[in-house]
This record gives structure tokens, sequence and C-alpha cells, in this order.
């Protein structure tokens, strides 16, 4: 066990560029995972994690996980200046970033998001996803990075029952997919409850405040709004997605 205190140290400074640059964690196929519930998400999907960096204050879960594993102890400051949350879980991880389970599928449910820039909303999102069944997520290029830690955190361990492709271009994928497209707007749209569609469903959810972009409109084949009658002009996107993919639960279930 070895307790690291100097920012000078060669695993700090690594950790250090994993929490904040999402092109050191391209270089390096690598990532941050963040609190015992993640960690042992992913173990349960890909296998033993070599590592793990623990608080030096750390106690209870996050302590117990690491007992009798090879840790690293970070001093608490040290884990603070990571910045990956308001309160550290105690418990780090650095991870390989899995590949893609497989290609992206044009004849099963997806979820395809168009500009999603907030961490916590594109967490949710996959989790979303995978709580509804929905087995791959499409990224365009103006998303957050799925495998940020902020993202991971977020997701809760929904990235490791998914297949997530990022940098995509969703006109293409909407062109050649062989079920319904179905994207929330207000303009020509249908009421969610009063929508037909049947098969497999690619829902596009678009980027906070600006929603799908038009040229994504015109291309999807059926267009639903979410009735409100609070009077509320829209919903979170991540709220939003969460009532359509559901209502398509709804509908297969009965």
């Amino acid at each position: 066990m070895k307790l690291i205190q100097s920012r000078d140290n060669a695993l700090f400074k690594q950790l250090k560029k994993l929490a904040e640059s999402g092109r050191e964690r391209r270089k390096s196929g690598l990532t941050l995972l963040d609190g015992v519930h993640l960690v042992q998400a992913y173990e349960e999907a890909f296998g033993r994690l070599d590592t793990l960096i623990v608080a030096e204050s750390a106690s209870g879960e996050a302590a117990d996980y690491a007992a009798g594993r090879e840790h690293v102890v970070l001093a608490d400051a040290l884990m603070r200046d990571l910045g990956l949350v308001e309160t550290p879980s105690g418990l780090l991880a650095m991870a390989p970033i899995p590949a893609a389970r497989e290609g992206i599928r044009r004849d099963r449910d997806a979820i395809l998001l168009d500009g999603v820039q907030d961490p916590g909303n594109l967490g949710t999102l996959l989790r979303t996803a995978a709580a509804a069944g929905i087995r791959q997520a499409v990224l365009s290029p103006g998303c957050a990075s799925a495998w940020a830690p902020k993202v991971l955190r977020a997701g809760q361990g929904a990235h490791f029952a998914l297949s997530i492709h990022e940098d995509v271009d969703l006109l293409t994928v909407m062109a050649d997919y062989a079920g319904t497209t179905a994207v929330t707007c207000l303009d020509g749209a249908t009421s969610l409850y009063e929508a037909a569609w049947s098969g497999p469903v690619a829902w596009v959810f678009g980027a906070e405040g600006q929603g799908v972009g038009r040229q994504l409109i015109e291309a999807a084949r059926l267009r639903v709004r979410i009735p409100m009658p609070g009077g509320v002009e829209s919903l979170n996107v991540a709220a939003a997605a969460a009532v359509c993919l559901f209502e398509a639960v709804r509908r297969r279930l009965r």
C-alpha cells in the first residue's frame, strides 16, 4: 500500500489528466470510475481491475471494497483536487474504455443524441435508455464525451449495458434506419399518447435549450410532443426522454 501526498507524483498527474482532458482519455484509452457502485458494475461486465485508488480517510464501503486488493492511497486533498465530484466517494479506479459491443444496428431500438453537452443529462439519458431495455446509444459530434468521469457517474453503470457510438452523423443513421425514427418537437407533432408506431424505434433527443436540429426533425418519420397541461413550456431533455421511452415500454407490455 502506497500513500501519495505530492501533486508531482506521476500517478496523480495521470489521474488529473484523465479527470480533465478528453484528449488524454482518447489517447490513453483510459477513464476514471468514481465510487464503489461504478467500479463494481465495471468489474462485473469486464473483469477485475488491476489497481484501486482509495482516499486516505476512506471508510465503510469504499475501504471494505479495497481491502485485500492491490491499491494505492491518495491524500484527501489530492482526491478533492481531481474535481470529479463535490464530495468524493473515497474510491477510484482507472479503467480501459470499452469498445462498442457491436456496430450500429438499424433494426433495433436506439437513442440518437444531438449535441447533448451537459454531463449529468448525458449520463441520465444513457441510464434511462438502459433501464427501458434499449441497448445502443448513438451520439453526434457535439455531445459531451460519453466516457468522461462525470457522465459515467451520472450513468451509474448504464454504460456497461450499452453499445455506445460517438461522433456519428445522425442523419446517415436515420436515413438507413429500418424502423421508425421519432423526434420530440412542437411543430406538426402528434401527442405522444396518440402517436402510432410499430417495430424498432430510434428516438432522437436534442441539446439543452436548442432541442433537436432542424435537419434531424425534417428527417424523422414521426414527430411527437409530450402533453403538458401544467403550462410549463418544456421539459429537461432527460425527463422528456424518460417519458417517451417508458411510454414505449408500456405499449410493449400491455
